[in-house]
C-alpha cells in the first residue's frame, strides 16, 4: 500500500521545478514533507473544513511550518469541494444554530431580491444574506473542522497501528 502511495504523490523535484512553487523551493527541501506521516490528513481536513478560500494553501504553509506530509495535507483538503459544500455548510449551520440557540434567520430579516440589474445590488443582497447566517455558521464550521481533523488524526493513527501489528504478526510466523 505504502508503494501505491508513494508512485500516486507527485515527485517532490518536479514540484519544486513548478514555476509557480518555486519561491517555495528551499522551503520544501525538507525530507520530512515528503515522508508518510500521520499529521498530514488531520492538517488538510482542519484547513478544508475551516476556510472556504485558498484551503490548499494555507493546508501546504501549516504543512511546511508543522513538518506534517506535504502531499497528503494538500490532497485532503479536497473533503470540501463543490459537489459537498452545500450539505456541509447546511451541517455546520446546523451545529452552530444548535450551540447558540438561535434558529434560521427570517425572511423578513433579509431584505428582498433586488429587481435592478447589475452587480452592486446582487453582492449587497448576497453580503446581508451571508451576514445573516454569519455566527450560526462560522460557529459550526469551526466546530467541524476540529472533530474532523481530531477524527482524522486519530483514524490515521489507528490504522497505522494496526498495519505495524499486522506486519509484526506477520514477521513472526516466518
Amino acid at each position: 500500500m505504502r508503494e501505491t502511495l508513494r508512485r500516486l504523490l507527485p515527485d517532490p523535484e518536479r514540484l519544486r521545478s513548478n514555476r509557480w512553487l518555486r519561491w517555495l523551493a528551499p522551503a520544501m527541501q525538507d525530507p520530512r514533507l515528503w515522508r508518510l506521516t500521520r499529521r498530514g490528513v488531520a492538517l488538510g481536513m482542519f484547513f478544508g473544513l475551516l476556510i472556504p478560500i485558498a484551503q490548499i494553501p494555507l493546508s501546504a504553509a501549516a504543512a511546511i511550518v508543522l513538518r506534517a506530509n506535504l502531499p497528503t495535507a494538500v490532497a485532503s483538503t479536497l473533503v470540501s469541494n463543490p459537489v459537498t459544500y452545500a450539505p456541509l455548510y447546511y451541517a455546520a449551520y446546523r451545529i452552530g444554530g444548535a450551540i447558540l440557540g438561535e434558529e434560521a434567520p427570517r425572511q423578513d430579516a433579509v431584505p428582498a431580491a433586488p429587481r435592478e440589474p447589475g452587480a452592486p445590488g446582487w453582492l449587497a443582497y448576497w453580503g446581508n444574506r451571508i451576514a445573516a447566517l454569519g455566527r450560526p455558521l462560522l460557529l459550526g464550521m469551526a466546530i467541524m473542522a476540529t472533530t474532523a481533523g481530531l477524527a482524522a488524526w486519530l483514524l490515521v493513527t489507528w490504522l497505522w497501528r494496526l498495519k505495524v501489528w499486522w506486519d509484526w504478526r506477520r514477521r513472526g510466523r516466518r
